[in-house]
């Protein structure tokens, strides 16, 4: 389900004629988050670290409403609900798209999940998900313990879904840390509320 949003009444109408107009609208930030505790949980319950992570970074971007407007032509939309579209790494080195449905009960979300995950492990090509534009792109470089990144992008292609990609965990005097990186569309939200997701999802790895 999703509603009209009123340009007109919107305080950031201003903003969102400015940066929709950018052949590049989107801008990045990358941080460092805390998992020491999410990751201990993930083991302690025989969770998938992943998806558990993954997870939290839903719980956080369903909750903060920016996150779930898109741009549909000229207008923009609000979602009620937005999805994760992950990459799946499989083991011959080479990955497929997925397209996991958010339920805000962890268990339900990763039985689910662990099952499109081993459908898509056991398959060859991309896969492209089959999904709306209620999605946010996600992707892991568990290898990479990145400061840094960009998107290969289609400039032809009208896109305004977040981008998350989550890089290798580290361990440093008994802190564990991963570098998350987040692009999102300028038209639609600033770095305020960039600021607030990786508040909001910090809390919820340390819940």
């Amino acid at each position: 389900m999703k509603q009209l949003l009123d340009i007109n009444t919107w305080k950031r109408k201003d903003h969102f004629h400015f940066f929709n107009q950018f052949e590049e609208p989107f801008f990045g930030v990358c941080v460092n988050v805390d998992c020491t505790k999410a990751y201990a949980t993930a083991r302690e319950k025989g969770y998938s670290f992943f998806l558990y992570y993954l997870h939290k970074a839903m719980v956080a971007m369903n909750a903060i409403e920016p996150f779930r407007y898109r741009i549909i032509g000229e207008q923009v939309w609000i979602y009620d609900k937005i999805d994760p579209s992950p990459t799946i790494n499989r083991p011959d080195g080479t990955f497929g798209f997925a397209y996991f449905e958010y339920h805000a009960d962890f268990e339900t979300f990763e039985a689910k999940a662990r099952i499109i995950t081993e459908q898509v492990q056991n398959s060859t090509g991309l896969v492209p998900a089959v999904s709306g534009e209620n999605v946010v792109h996600c992707s892991s470089l568990p290898w990479i313990n990145f400061t840094a990144l960009s998107h290969a992008r289609s400039f032809s292609f009208k896109d305004s879904c977040p981008k998350v990609s989550f890089g290798k965990m580290t361990n440093a005097d008994g802190i564990s840390t991963m570098p998350v990186s987040l692009h999102v569309h300028h038209a639609l939200m600033d770095g305020y509320h960039a600021g607030q997701f990786f508040e909001y999802f910090q809390q919820q790895l340390d819940s």
